[in-house]
């Protein structure tokens, strides 16, 4: 008999002794799939490159997501997307770049679309007909980072890195030369206009030419620039004389420089100005220096005269016309013009250095030398209108000394100087003519043509009566007289009766003559025959 307890029958707390938890392996797929994804975002996060916005007149050729953007042939980007600007005046282009372009995004630098583009200037962007339009790049330095551009609706002319040299050329006028306008040396292009913009006092125009290498040594610091468009037809006493450039320089514009073959210079720095000429003449004139206003007063209209108009002092470019006006003369109630001419005393250049006084004629004054002036007035220096074209009628005006001028005073202390004029030999004749045209006016012409129409009124009745009456008789006495002078011709003639009855009388005559002769001389001998008959 077993009196101890039975351990197996009785009731005792159980021990649960807890199992050690582990991850299921299930949640690895998430969890690697979250660290994949991770691993992918830090990956594009640490590879993406800057994000810009480029502003566009219009999005022509622009495709998102498909739109490359080009930096040296080398994709650098994509278009991401095309926005309307809030106002609608342009769209913005998003363009996401690689990372490696973040050197593209300092100011300064410059976007714009490459697509075919037919100009006077060539064609470009043909590759982009099969490929599609893409934005290239022309990168800057400014060192300043940022995300907005403003794009170039025409790619530049010049791009970042071209060797070569930029100069500044000033000019009144534009013309018809536009961005990427030739630039010629002797017909050969060797640069072209990389921009351009007014001045800013607005009365110009600058202008950026770019010289590629090697010709750029060619600009020299006397250089002349001169505007190449168009054809210069011009007729003077040597003939016609017609310049032209290339076609396209003619359609589209150009620019020409060259050097005097006796002042080359040295190779101009980069940035150098110029002045930029309306033609070979008057880049190659000399320098014209400060002006000199003198004012000319005509007592005779001025037809074929205009503003610009030359002035010459013996037979040189001295001037030009700068205004013309009509004045009044109340003492001879006749309407004067008043011609005010602005004169260039460093254009006589050696010259100028031998006059007396030429400091002063030099300086920077506004007017000449007025006592210098005067003793040239005084030995005849006159301001004369003579005729320039005889095709076109234009006129330009002549300072000249004129031997035998008349004694004029010299006003010195005016301002402005005024020069004495004398009237110009086509003037003169134009007076003579009017003179001889008066003295025309003053004969009896209405009377002179009464007497001459009486007098032809009878001439014509006188030639009509000679006509029907003299004439007819006349030609009836020419008919008598030339009948007459057949027969006469009929009986003089050898053959003729006539003239063998005449022979014969004649031989009668002779022989009678004869027979008085013998008679004559028998009785010279012997007298006595009349008495006593023959011995």
């Amino acid at each position: 008999m077993n009196d101890g307890p039975n351990l197996a029958s009785e009731p005792h707390e159980l021990r649960i002794t807890p199992r050690r938890s582990r991850p299921s392996l299930i949640w690895l797929v998430p969890a690697t799939a979250v660290l994949i994804g991770l691993a992918m975002l830090m990956h594009t996060w640490l590879s993406e490159g800057p994000r810009i916005a480029i502003t566009f007149q219009t999005a022509e050729g622009l495709t998102a997501g498909k739109t490359a953007v080009k930096y040296k042939d080398v994709t650098i980007g994509t278009v991401s997307s095309i926005d309307l600007s809030s106002d609608g005046t342009h769209v913005v282009v998003h363009v996401s770049l690689v990372k490696s372009a973040y050197s593209l995004t300092h100011e300064g630098t410059r976007f714009w679309v490459v697509r075919p583009r037919i100009g006077m200037h060539g064609v470009s962007g043909i590759d982009t007909l099969l490929s599609g339009a893409y934005i290239a790049v022309d990168s800057a330095k400014s060192g300043k980072m940022t995300t907005s551009f403003v794009g170039l609706e025409d790619p530049p002319a010049v791009i970042t890195g071209m060797p070569g040299r930029s100069f500044l050329l000033h000019t009144k006028d534009l013309g018809s030369l536009d961005i990427g306008s030739p630039v010629y040396y002797r017909r050969i292009q060797v640069g072209r206009i990389s921009a351009y913009k007014l001045s800013d006092g607005g009365d110009g125009i600058d202008i950026r030419v770019f010289v590629d290498s090697p010709y750029e040594n060619l600009v020299t610091t006397s250089s002349r620039f001169w505007q190449a468009s168009g054809v210069d037809l011009s007729v003077n006493a040597e003939g016609f004389r017609l310049k032209t450039q290339s076609l396209d320089t003619i359609l589209a514009g150009g620019i020409t420089f060259d050097s005097p073959k006796h002042d080359r210079g040295t190779p101009a720095p980069e940035q150098a100005e110029f002045v930029l000429a309306k033609d070979q003449e008057t880049a190659f004139a000399p320098p014209e220096g400060p002006p000199s206003y003198i004012q000319l007063k005509f007592d005779q209209s001025l037809p074929g005269l205009s503003v610009g108009a030359p002035v010459q002092f013996s037979g040189m470019d001295f001037g030009r016309v700068v205004s013309l006006d009509l004045d009044y003369d109340p003492d001879s109630e006749r309407f004067p013009t008043i011609v005010n001419i602005a004169v260039y005393p460093q254009r006589l250049g050696r010259v100028l250095r031998k006059l007396p006084d030429a400091g002063d004629i030099q300086g920077q004054s506004a007017a000449p030398h007025s006592q210098f002036l005067g003793s040239l007035v005084e030995r005849g220096l006159r301001a004369q209108v003579r005729p320039g074209n005889l095709l076109t009628g234009q006129r330009y005006i002549a300072l000249d000394f004129i031997p035998d001028a008349p004694k004029v005073a010299f006003d010195a202390e005016a301002m402005p100087l005024t020069l004495p004029t004398i009237p110009s030999s086509y003037d003169q004749i134009g007076d003579r003519v009017a003179s001889i045209l008066d003295k025309i006016d003053k004969m009896p012409l209405e009377s002179m043509g009464k007497r001459l129409d009486a007098s032809l009124l009878n001439l014509e009745t006188t030639l009509r009566q000679i006509n029907g009456q003299v004439l007819p008789e006349a030609s009836k006495t020419l008919k008598q007289t030339r009948d007459t002078l057949r027969g006469m011709e009929y009986w003089l003639s050898e053959d003729s009766p006539t003239q063998q009855s005449l022979g014969e009388t004649l031989l009668e005559v002779q022989r009678t003559s004869r027979s008085l002769r013998t008679l004559t001389d028998m009785l010279g001998r012997n007298p006595e025959a009349l008495l006593r008959g023959l011995p």
